[in-house]
């Protein structure tokens, strides 16, 4: 089974979506539903706090509003994004995330397997853009040198495994703060975090 969390820096909702704190995906085909690099972008988006109407989700992945609105509904269908309130003119209904965090867990078997590995590449292609966009940033930038990776070799039990990822994502909810994409502090800065912990060779004998 692959789990995957979405972390959204926090959230700007009403009332009743505000008490749900997470959408989990279980179902093949809602996870196939994110297997397209315009509807990542979109998650990461609305799952960072933003409030979108159509176009200006169109404009954000760069394809025409008919486009993105076939990509809206298919999200919605699965409950992976939701309406807002109309905007103060009523012409428009914007997106929102239902919930702080989107979670994918895939089933076990050949079709869950398969979803999740999609979707896993596609996390991974986001990764490696940010990666290329950082590169690109002026060499005047006081954070120029500040990004991190790190990719380490632990021998772990079960027990410590699920300790380590519990601990590694609360550093990363202690740090989200309460702030989204709408409202952050001056001089905060969006930084990019992705947690993998991935067992490797085989199960050891009970």
């Amino acid at each position: 089974m692959l789990h995957i969390v979405v972390l959204n820096h926090a959230v700007t909702l009403g009332p009743v979506a505000r008490k749900k704190k997470a959408v989990v995906l279980t179902d093949v085909r809602a996870i196939r539903a994110l297997a397209h690099p315009a509807r990542q972008r979109l998650i990461d988006e609305l799952y960072g706090g933003s409030v979108l109407t159509a176009t200006e989700c169109a404009e954000l992945v760069g394809l025409t509003p008919s486009a993105v609105s076939y990509h809206l509904r298919a999200l919605a269908r699965w409950g992976i994004i939701e309406r807002a309130e109309a905007t103060v003119d009523g012409r428009q209904r914007p997106w929102r995330a239902p919930a702080r965090n989107l979670v994918i867990s895939s089933p076990p078997g050949v079709a869950g397997r398969t979803a999740g590995r999609a979707s896993t590449h596609l996390h991974l292609d986001r990764l490696r853009e940010q990666i290329d966009e950082w590169s690109e940033q002026a060499d005047d930038d006081p954070w120029r040198d500040d990004a991190l990776t790190s990719r380490g070799r632990l021998w772990l039990t079960h027990e410590e495994y699920n300790e380590f990822v519990k601990e590694m994502t609360a550093v990363v909810r202690k740090h989200a703060r309460g702030r989204t994409n709408a409202d952050h502090p001056d001089g905060t800065r969006l930084v990019n975090s992705f947690l993998v912990a991935i067992p490797a060779g085989e199960a050891p004998a009970e």
